[in-house]
């Protein structure tokens, strides 16, 4: 949630409840909901809370969802809340999927994400080819290394147990997994990261790298060229 202290904007209400707990709890007005992508666990909440709140609905121009809503595609911008927001399409994840880029004034850049960037991961591809998941995060990769990754899931610290396997001699990596722990013990979230920590974590935004391909070889010898060692890092994860 986004909120000017009076009105606010939602990113993929799965859950209706939670969002109404919290606009009560503010005492603030509901006049967007932002989607990425139409599964369930980033639509279930959209119908209830149109209904309760008449917000305006955004959501992408090529998936199925829950109408009435304004279709977005690459390059639209939208201005909600003083605030504006520019679409990306970064498929993979599902074959429509959309982030929203949005510059605060005086603050660093905030990227909603959904389910292609996960903080140490990346979503499994549903729907999309690994060229174009390779593709949609080297595009959010090439974000401001300030930009705040508010993507969907906390995922982070299953994440990290991977990307250690793939590179377990890198520092950041090796440093960052004792922050989460620190962070998920006290039960506290991880999110959002950055675009620049991703850079030095995340095997999924470094498939590029020398000792991600070594890794990734060691696994399957036959990931020659950059999407073949995208697909086959991705299927590792399948099968960690």
């Amino acid at each position: 949630m986004l909120h000017d202290g009076q009105r606010a904007l939602v990113v993929d209400p799965g859950d209706s409840d939670v969002v109404m707990e919290a606009l009560q709890r503010l005492g603030v007005k509901l006049e967007a909901i932002l989607v990425t992508h139409h599964h369930g666990d980033h639509t279930g909440g959209v119908d209830a809370l149109r209904n309760a709140t008449s917000a305006r609905v955004f959501g992408p121009l090529r998936e199925h969802m829950p109408e009435p809503l304004t279709r977005l595609s690459d390059g639209d911008r939208v201005d909600l809340l003083g605030w504006r927001f520019q679409v990306l399409e970064v498929p993979g994840h599902t074959a429509g999927h959309i982030a929203y880029v949005v510059q605060p004034q005086g603050e660093a850049p905030l990227l909603f994400c959904g389910d292609t960037l996960f903080s140490a991961g990346c979503g499994r591809l549903f729907e999309g080819t690994p060229a174009q998941m390779l593709t949609s995060l080297t595009r959010l990769a090439a974000l401001p290394d300030d930009t705040r990754v508010c993507c969907a899931h906390e995922y982070t610290a299953s994440g990290l147990v991977f990307a250690h396997a793939v590179e377990p001699d890198n520092p950041a990596l090796i440093s960052y997994q004792a922050q989460v722990k620190t962070l998920r013990e006290q039960q506290l979230p991880t999110l959002p990261s950055s675009i620049g920590l991703e850079k030095t974590i995340n095997p999924f935004l470094r498939t590029h790298l020398a000792p991600v391909i070594d890794a990734v070889r060691r696994f399957d010898a036959n990931a020659l060229g950059a999407v073949s060692v995208f697909a086959a890092l991705r299927t590792w994860k399948n099968q960690f």
